[in-house]
């Protein structure tokens, strides 16, 4: 079956997402089925983790920024590193279905992508209406085409540096498992875990930056 799908340019990485989309909204419909007052197992390590989460872009976009808009970060970067750790599994990338989908250009483009377009509608609702698109003329109207160039290059940017960390990472281990089967490759392995982190925090950073970058002056400071 998996041959077939790949044969229509269903590649592995895609199906790796679609499992782990699956995965993760079972975990989220199991962990607030029945709530707890005082919450236990899964409910209270879903708690803890989002809370955590919470108070860290809460400090990054401001208070209502992150109340607004702190679903879309916490899911790219709660995607971002399940992504980047199913490479971590035996046989990503050599068996068929199987491969991180971060490691993929198109998969990391398409969120830039996402994150992109979202970030010129969040400037749009907050601020009203075109009126958001005035930042370009600032500090002088003649730097528009260089401010609309460095808003182009923010999805470039998003994009290469996901996707060039996780297959460079995964490249650089397989090369040490097969030259030095014992020992080192399981280093390796400890900094993927960090790396994997690390990238998915990165990515989730950029974008609460941009979005409040995006907020009206005045919604930034409450």
């Amino acid at each position: 079956m998996i041959e077939a799908l790949n044969s229509i340019g269903i590649s592995n990485g895609m199906i790796t997402s679609f499992v782990i989309t699956i995965l993760l909204c079972v975990v989220s419909i199991v962990a607030g089925r029945r709530l707890q007052t005082v919450p236990s197992g899964l409910q209270n390590f879903a708690e803890w983790a989002i809370e955590s989460l919470y108070n860290f872009f809460q400090d990054i976009m401001g208070e209502k920024g992150c109340k607004r808009y702190f679903p879309l970060v916490a899911t790219l970067f709660i995607y971002i590193l399940i992504s980047n750790y199913s490479g971590l599994l035996p046989g990503s990338g050599h068996i068929n279905g199987l491969a991180a989908p971060t490691s993929s250009i198109n998969c990391t483009m398409a969120m830039a992508i996402i994150v992109f377009i979202a970030i010129q509608a969040i400037g749009i609702r907050e601020h009203h209406g075109l009126g958001y698109f005035q930042h370009l003329l600032q500090p002088f109207a003649f730097l528009l085409p260089l401010m609309i160039l460095e808003e182009l290059v923010r999805p470039v940017s998003l994009t290469l540096r996901l996707y060039g960390n996780i297959y460079g990472e995964e490249t650089v281990t397989a090369s040490f498992f097969d030259l030095i089967p014992v020992g080192l490759p399981v280093i390796m392995q400890a900094l993927s875990v960090l790396m994997g982190l690390v990238q998915a925090l990165v990515f989730a950073l950029l974008t609460g930056i941009y979005i409040k970058e995006a907020l009206p002056e005045e919604e930034e400071h409450l």
